[in-house]
């Protein structure tokens, strides 16, 4: 369910702004999403797993309020990691 080290590297590097940048919202969102999927792939084989459950909704409300930020602060940011995140909105 967690993210590898390797693939936490890969998704900051990736999406970080500047060499370095772990903490910006494009990385943070990035990651969210990242364990959003695993555990939505987790939870289609556990369905009464609801502690994880609530947690995924969480994550999806912390996902949500750094996209707001983002959108407030610089729409064509936001606009960008949209898209290369492939998420609906």
């Amino acid at each position: 369910m967690s993210i590898t080290d390797e693939r936490r590297a890969a998704l900051i590097t990736e999406y970080a702004r500047t060499p370095g940048d772990t903490g910006s919202p494009e990385v943070q969102i990035a990651l969210l999403s990242e364990r959003i999927r695993n555990l939505t792939e987790h939870l289609k084989t556990h369905a009464k797993d609801f502690h994880s459950r609530r947690g995924l909704l969480m994550m999806v409300g912390q996902r949500r309020r750094l996209l707001d930020y983002v959108k407030r602060v610089d729409a064509n940011r936001y606009d960008t990691i949209i898209k290369r995140l492939g998420l609906r909105r």
